[in-house]
């Protein structure tokens, strides 16, 4: 996989934590915090640690936390998907 699209990422998120009712994800929602549509940062760890799996990458707690906006998030998972294998 060359990137993560906002629409890959919105099918895991809804995956790992659900779908807080009334807000739409399918909308322009790469600027919106996920505190706005209803993510923790329990369920940002948890959607992380599902695409470390699936995708054989890692992205450390911090950047995980840091990452309040879809946008950031996919910013650190792409960068990470780019990144040339250890080894």
């Amino acid at each position: 996989m060359a990137e993560m699209t906002l629409a890959q990422l919105t099918v895991l998120l809804r995956e790992c934590a659900g779908e807080e009712e009334g807000v739409n994800l399918d909308g322009d929602v790469l600027d919106v915090p996920f505190t706005e549509l209803g993510y923790d940062s329990l369920a940002v760890l948890q959607t992380t640690g599902r695409i470390e799996r699936d995708y054989g990458i890692r992205i450390s707690d911090d950047a995980a936390a840091e990452a309040h906006t879809p946008r950031l998030l996919l910013d650190f998972i792409n960068e990470s998907l780019s990144a040339p294998a250890a080894g």
